[in-house]
């Protein structure tokens, strides 16, 4: 039996054994979909519980110690099992393959493969989490990783089973970009989400065995005392956090630049107008990809590094910001003069363009040298940080969630629910996180467990603001569940969208395509073709 065949008759079943063991890059969209989303609650649940202890001084919930493992457990899996994975894993995984007009990615075991691995790895972090927690922060930063008791061996052997998933994806991605494109489907005419992917997938492919190679030998460090981060055997601690940031930074636009694509999407959907500026949003996302791996310094200002070093990092993350300006200033014109329709996934877009505007501007201004060694490890890094992967990657995440979610389930959800989830969501991130720039201007340190009576006030407004977030989310979850049970059929192409997912049912049959397409037009070219909405 072919590959092709083979995979036809194994997702033609049903039942669960067929969903575990699908060559389907959809089913795989919709397993990854599953598990992320598990992941995101979860990690939602530790940012409450963060937010509640810290809404005034002292011990409201929980001491000091549980507090560092209930901090430490937020931020290992909103960024290792949710906000790395979320956007590759789900909609690169589903829709790769029908934006290239292809039958399926081009490795269908190895997609399956990345998945059982992913679940592989998150059962680590879990079993950390039912033991002893680890509490070192999600940066695990040595010397304190290498000494605390608590479970940071199997909470870091999961980042590094985690790894292999995101390399396994990544090399899929890449092979299937340039080897499954549809006839006619050039380089220039390959929809924007698809250009992010790629370059996604490239920082994937070089940058994750870096992470991998520095949670094995701090797992070394603490089983066998190797000495490579101790100074009394000639280590050095401040090694350990070169090594991860070579990584993490890299890893920050692993994040952003899917969700970029998304925007790119939505935005000329829903403003009916060409892209403009195709090219240089293209090129800047390779751009990103590239100056990204030269800028990990900048988190180390304060680290006693040399000057020079210190002012060359400085330079460069003003240089990386240049690619993001282009992509921020093409969105804005591509609005300018548009027919556009405030549909939940404009808003979201909407959203987006002006959270991850501060969230980028901020960093600019942590780039600066005076500024940061002020600012460094306050509050506001806090939320310049999640104004980025928050405000950007998870608006943009939803963005794309609304966007999709006729075309992955056949089902449309309430627009009126769906309104009031975004509105009151992004009222809530700001109430949240706006308060936390104050906060880090006035001198409070971040990752503390209690503080003065004089920071109480911004506490306060944010963890209020945390509970109004949470609210919309909660809205947001019974509409796509009420959507799921007795939402009303989606027609093939509900938004009027003219890549090449739109032209096919909702959702679509397992071989995607009756017969591979021949592309004869750009996938933004409202200005020439006039796409019926059903």
């Amino acid at each position: 039996m072919s590959t092709y065949a083979e995979t036809n008759y194994l997702n033609a079943k049903k039942g669960l054994w067929s969903w575990l063991t699908t060559l389907d890059h959809k089913r795989i969209g919709i397993l990854y979909f599953i598990t992320v989303m598990a992941s995101f609650f979860l990690g939602g649940v530790f940012a409450m519980l963060i937010r509640l202890e810290l809404i005034s001084p002292g011990q409201d919930l929980v001491g000091p110690d549980t507090y560092n493992q209930f901090f430490t457990l937020h931020g290992a899996i909103m960024i290792f099992l949710f906000i790395i994975p979320a956007i590759p894993a789900i909609f690169g995984n589903f829709f790769l393959p029908l934006h290239l007009g292809a039958r399926d990615v081009a490795f269908p075991r190895l997609n399956l493969a990345s998945w059982y691995v992913y679940i592989f790895g998150a059962a680590f972090a879990i079993f950390s989490m039912l033991t002893s927690s680890a509490d070192t922060g999600w940066t695990f930063y040595t010397p304190y990783s290498t000494q605390t008791g608590t479970a940071v061996i199997s909470m870091t052997l999961g980042v590094f089973i985690l790894g292999f998933s995101s390399i396994f994806t990544g090399i899929n991605f890449i092979v299937t970009i340039h080897k499954l494109r549809a006839p006619g489907l050039s380089w220039f005419r390959l929809p924007l989400f698809v250009w992010a992917i790629y370059a996604t997938a490239i920082i994937q492919v070089l940058a994750t065995p870096v992470l991998g190679i520095t949670m094995i030998l701090l797992i070394l460090e603490r089983v066998a005392g190797i000495g490579i981060f101790d100074p009394a055997m000639g280590g050095d601690p401040i090694l350990f956090q070169h090594f991860f940031w070579f990584y993490s930074h890299p890893a920050v636009y692993i994040m952003i630049l899917p969700g970029m694509g998304i925007i790119s999407e939505t935005i000329t959907v829903f403003s009916r107008k060409h892209i403009f500026g195709y090219k240089p949003i293209a090129f800047s996302s390779l751009a990103i990809a590239f100056v990204s791996f030269l800028v990990w310094g900048h988190h180390m200002f304060t680290s006693g590094q040399a000057e020079v070093a210190a002012m060359i990092f400085s330079f460069l993350t003003f240089l990386v910001g240049i690619p993001s300006g282009i992509k921020v200033f093409n969105w804005l014109a591509t609005l300018y003069k548009g027919s556009i329709t405030l549909h939940a996934p404009m808003l979201y877009t909407l959203s987006f363009l002006f959270l991850f505007t501060i969230g980028g501007l901020t960093g600019i201004f942590l780039g600066a040298l005076a500024l940061d060694v002020h600012l460094h490890d306050t509050y506001f890094v806090v939320a310049h940080f999640h104004y980025v992967m928050v405000g950007g990657t998870v608006m943009a995440f939803f963005a794309g969630l609304h966007y999709w979610f006729p075309k992955m389930f056949g089902k449309r959800y309430s627009e009126f629910w769906a309104a009031v989830a975004a509105i009151i969501i992004f009222v809530g991130f700001n109430l949240t996180f706006f308060t936390q720039f104050m906060l880090g201007l006035q001198g409070m340190p971040r990752r503390y467990y209690s503080y003065l009576d004089q920071y109480q006030g911004l506490h306060g407004f944010s963890s209020i603001g945390s509970i109004i977030m949470a609210f919309g989310f909660v809205i947001m979850f019974f509409y796509f569940l009420h959507a799921l049970l007795r939402g009303k059929p989606a027609g093939a192409n509900p938004w009027g969208g003219i890549t090449l997912e739109w032209t096919v049912p909702s959702p679509p049959p397992t071989e995607n395509f009756e017969t591979i397409p021949t592309v004869d037009h750009g996938p933004y070219d409202y200005d020439k073709i006039q796409p019926k909405q059903t």
